[in-house]
């Protein structure tokens, strides 16, 4: 007899929401923690939305100069103050019935310097006490090692994770982490977004931008380095006996072609496979050919060693997590190799950051992830940035979102039925935050909206939008009533 078809989500799904330290923290400067590759990307007034270029870094000259700028708005500095209030702020995620929350550890809480022999206690017990309290309110905790708080100083004194000397650095801490809290903490994400070079590769790697015509080749260097973490990482937790699962996390960048033009589809093809590179070695455990031939058209050298791909080999993720925004199309006529290049697809509507939402592509992609691992799938991170407005009488009529949602929601669930192995949602984010792309705080995904503007002005009052019950009752019924 066939199997029953899949009804709907699974009982033990993980519903939740996700974000990061370095938008949310705040408190740049105390208790020991040392600044970060976020705490240096400035907030720009006039910036045109539409056409962000990259999400921080420069030369390192500029990197210096931002670091010691008092002058400009850095707003990661200052987050939403959940440094101080996260108790509050995870009462708020309780109320909606949160089963997983997905936030970081900052390394530069934990080792200042990142090359620090002794960890900076005051930083631990901030993560004891944080730990503590999501497992207390009845949620599962999602742990990403390194999202874009890589310290300051190792960019300055390495050149990033281009030198082989910060894989001894980043295991010394990923390791104390994992040990420290793998009784509390089962998922574990060694990196966020180990695949977005653009916009975010000196968020992600540390590497700066040098007009040497090496940047491209330093970051997969980078990337080579952070495969080699992960998998040591995970040969820790197996000789450790460690019950956890360490997974990777890629930005979902799929793309369809433009049109059905031959050039379309085999240069779309083309730009995939180079997404898909970076959990074909981290779940297959080895280098695809096609990722090879493109290093030699590019002259791209990677120092690999044989122990290092051996490693990389025996030391495969346990599953896979994604970030999903939007989808983008490619012209051959008007795009290349180069990850910069898309363009946007004429059927679907604009935001005023032109994230198209999709989510039919995000059905597609679910089912493509699926179909080539077939391993656990985590969403881990989902959601629509908009500008949203305050009434007289303190309430967010965010329509807008709740549709967002619905929909997106709507296509996970296709796609479980389908046979996706996905285990849990993790909405972008539940408060809203720093934006990671813009810096500015008038960008807000949250179904709580705080009360900051761009310049950190403000209450810092947490205000529940409509949006907060719809996804409270979301829960409730696990996925089963997504009326709006």
């Amino acid at each position: 007899m066939l199997p029953k078809v899949k009804k709907g989500f699974p009982e033990d799904f993980l519903w939740g929401g996700a974000s990061a330290a370095c938008q949310m923290e705040g408190a740049y400067n105390e208790d020991g923690k040392g600044m970060t590759v976020s705490d240096v990307q400035m907030y720009t007034k006039d910036l045109d939305r539409t056409k962000m270029k990259k999400e921080g870094g420069g030369s390192l000259e500029d990197i210096k100069r931002y670091a010691n700028d008092s002058e400009n708005l850095y707003p990661k500095r200052w987050g939403i103050d959940f440094y101080h209030r996260y108790k509050e702020d995870l009462a708020l995620l309780k109320e909606m019935g949160f089963k997983c929350y997905r936030t970081s550890i900052a390394w530069a809480r934990i080792f200042p310097n990142g090359d620090d022999e002794r960890p900076n206690e005051k930083g631990l017990a901030f993560y004891d006490s944080l730990i503590d309290e999501i497992v207390k309110d009845g949620m599962e905790p999602i742990i990403t090692i390194s999202h874009y708080e890589m310290p300051l100083n190792l960019v300055f004194k390495y050149g990033g994770f281009c030198s082989k000397k910060v894989i001894d650095h980043y295991l010394r801490y990923a390791k104390l982490v994992l040990e420290r809290y793998a009784d509390r903490v089962k998922y574990w994400i060694p990196f966020n977004q180990i695949n977005l070079f653009y916009p975010c590769g000196f968020k992600s790697t540390g590497v700066t931008e040098e007009n040497d015509g090496k940047t491209l080749e330093k970051y997969y260097q980078a990337a080579h380095n952070q495969f080699c973490c992960c998998a040591k990482l995970k040969e820790f937790a197996k000789e450790k006996g460690l019950d956890v699962m360490i997974g990777t996390m890629v930005s979902d960048r799929i793309l369809f072609p433009m049109s059905c033009n031959p050039e379309d589809m085999v240069l779309t093809q083309k730009r995939n496979r180079m997404q898909y590179f970076f959990p074909d070695v981290q779940l297959f455990g080895s280098y695809p050919d096609y990722a090879l031939h493109y290093f030699e058209e590019n002259d791209i050298k990677i120092d690999a060693s044989d122990e290092e791909l051996e490693t990389i080999k025996d030391n495969t993720m346990d599953f896979l997590s994604f970030s999903h925004y939007a989808t983008r199309v490619i012209d051959h006529k008007t795009c290349t190799m180069d990850s910069k290049h898309f363009e946007q697809n004429p059927y679907l509507k604009p935001t005023p950051w032109e994230w198209r939402a999709d989510p039919l592509g995000f059905y597609h992609n679910i089912c493509e992830y699926a179909d080539r691992y077939h391993c656990p799938l985590i969403i881990g991170e989902n959601g629509f940035g908009a500008i949203d407005e305050v009434t007289a009488d303190k309430k967010i009529h965010d329509d807008y979102r709740i549709a967002y949602f619905h929909d997106y929601i709507k296509a996970m669930k296709d796609a479980i039925i389908d046979g996706a192995n996905v285990i849990a949602y993790c909405a972008w984010s539940p408060i809203d935050m720093i934006s990671s792309s813009t810096s500015e705080m008038s960008k807000r995904y949250g179904f709580v909206y705080v009360d900051q503007d761009d310049y950190g002005n403000g209450s810092k009052e947490r205000i529940k939008k409509d949006s907060f019950d719809w996804y409270k009752k979301v829960i409730a019924t696990n996925g089963e009533d997504l009326e709006m």
